[in-house]
């Protein structure tokens, strides 16, 4: 097995330039931990000191000097004649082709129905979610969030009762304990009715219970439920596909460690929409 090929301009480039700087720290680190055993301090000092201490006007060494400006030099060459800075390279053919791919990923799937973003949704979740949240997305006995009651009217009694956390917003997170459970529920019958719109058939006189409830979570939502431009979650969007998206892209800290945030390109916006689209419709 080689090593290095000394045919490839970088391995050879990297192996001189290793060998100049440890040889040149060698010699001149040697020389002057020599001079400070054998020569005695002399020169003009500065008029200025530090609790009686001096400092010597000595220029700079010449043999950091050099060691410097050779350094400077070699680096310039390295960048535009050596290995110039547009010249191939193995990653940049793969983030062209990784980009071309995703290109070609978003046109064919820029207008997906309802059933392939069903069925692209399950697989990503298979893979990406299922290992901590379960096959059936129930969190295996607490041991991550229960994705069911995702979009639901349960899932906001839940946050409400147990508070809600991890998600990173600039408000903070939401205790426990904002109210009880049957005034609760009256909060998410209103919020599924009148802010998100994701249901119509409630009992209105629980929605108008939850209307007059919501000034406790209006405090940091908004009175319209939209997170106060990014300090909280967008209730507006509960329900819906862009809510997992929003989860999706900040991450989330759990009991059983951290959900990465998706926003580095592994997923791209329409796999996130399936995502959310097959576990809302769990």
């Amino acid at each position: 097995m080689e090593w290095f090929n000394l045919s490839d301009n970088v391995n050879l480039l990297s192996i001189i330039g290793a060998a100049t700087i440890i040889i040149a720290t060698v010699l001149v680190a040697g020389k002057y931990i020599k001079q400070i055993k054998d020569d005695k301090s002399e020169g003009e000092l500065y008029e200025d000191s530090q609790d009686g201490i001096g400092k010597y006007k000595n220029p700079v060494p010449m043999g950091w000097a050099v060691v410097f400006l050779l350094l400077i030099a070699w680096a310039v060459w390295y960048m535009l004649y050596g290995y110039p800075v547009n010249a191939y390279s193995q990653i940049g053919e793969y983030n062209e082709e990784v980009e071309n791919y995703n290109k070609k990923f978003e046109s064919k799937w820029a207008d997906p129905s309802k059933g392939t973003l069903l069925a692209m949704g399950e697989g990503i979740y298979l893979v990406q979610c299922a290992p901590c949240h379960g096959i059936t997305a129930d969190g295996m006995d607490n041991k991550a969030a229960d994705l069911t009651v995702w979009g639901k009217k349960e899932g906001i009694v839940d946050a409400i009762v147990n508070g809600s956390s991890g998600l990173d917003y600039p408000f903070g997170e939401m205790p426990a304990g904002m109210l009880d459970e049957d005034s609760a529920k009256a909060v998410a019958a209103y919020i599924v009715k009148e802010i998100s719109k994701t249901s119509t058939s409630e009992d209105e006189a629980q929605v108008a219970m939850g209307e007059a409830l919501f000034a406790t979570c209006a405090a940091c939502h908004g009175d319209d439920g939209k997170g106060m431009m990014g300090q909280t979650p967008d209730l507006s969007i509960y329900g819906k596909s862009e809510f997992v998206k929003e989860v999706l892209e900040r991450g989330k800290n759990g009991d059983i460690g951290m959900m990465p945030a998706f926003k580095d390109g592994r997923l791209s916006d329409i796999q996130k929409e399936a995502v959310g689209t097959y576990i809302l419709s769990l």
